[in-house]
């Protein structure tokens, strides 16, 4: 019974000793480190594929997008998701973003919270990503990108990703009441959309960069348009 209460007590002291009251900014400043070593080790990862492990990288960018998503969920609508689902369409294409972005909804929601707007949620990235495989030839010119036009799109992307994931509210909300709702939202449309400028300055060359490393050679029977956009 002795050596039972000893370690209950020691149990007690290990678990005051670990609960550090933080504070919002502090746990943010954790979530930001912990967010850093993740893309490290990912960057990391990938200089070890092969050219052509297309199909591995979106495993490696749907890793970083849920982590970033997660640990950045303390500031309003700010997450790296639609600018990695955007840069995504330019480089792989249509049906792969599809793919990406609503595993991307899905994993995260089921920590941050899962229901109808999950759907929504994917369909809204989805669209983000199939906008840029058709815009690729416009985004990513002769092996380069297109700065300061990705930066625009990945602005308006945001408010576009907000109003289709807005419409979820339609279930419950009268016509009217929506427009009011949608009012509403338009300081955190903003924050999302500078979020997405701050991504596209912080990923937007690297990751362009590794994307363009792993494409998969094309077949015989796709080249047959090399200038057509990747829908």
């Amino acid at each position: 019974m002795k050596c039972k209460l000893n370690r209950t007590r020691k149990g007690a002291y290990m678990f005051d000793a670990h609960a550090v009251a933080l504070g919002p900014h502090g746990m943010l400043a954790i979530n930001i480190a912990m967010l850093s070593l993740i893309g490290w080790a990912l960057w990391r990862a990938e200089q070890r594929l092969s050219s052509g492990s297309d199909l591995i990288l979106l495993v490696l960018l749907g890793v970083f997008a849920v982590s970033g998503r997660i640990l950045l969920d303390p500031i309003p609508n700010v997450q790296p998701v639609t600018v990695i689902v955007l840069l995504a369409g330019i480089h792989f294409g249509a049906a792969r973003t599809v793919a990406l972005a609503t595993a991307v909804a899905l994993c995260s929601n089921m920590l941050l919270g899962h229901g109808l707007w999950s759907l929504y949620q994917a369909a809204g990235w989805s669209v983000v990503g199939i906008v840029g495989a058709t815009l690729s030839n416009r985004l990513y010119v002769d092996g380069r990108m297109m700065i300061p036009v990705l930066a625009g799109l990945a602005a308006v992307s945001a408010f576009v990703f907000d109003w289709i994931v807005s419409l979820s509210a339609l279930h419950s909300l009268s016509s009217e009441v929506f427009l009011v709702y949608l009012a509403a939202g338009i300081p955190y449309d903003l924050l999302h959309a500078a979020g997405n400028l701050v991504f596209v300055a912080w990923l937007a060359n690297p990751l362009s960069e590794v994307m363009t490393r792993h494409i998969a050679p094309p077949t015989l029977m796709a080249v047959r348009d090399p200038v057509s956009s990747r829908v």
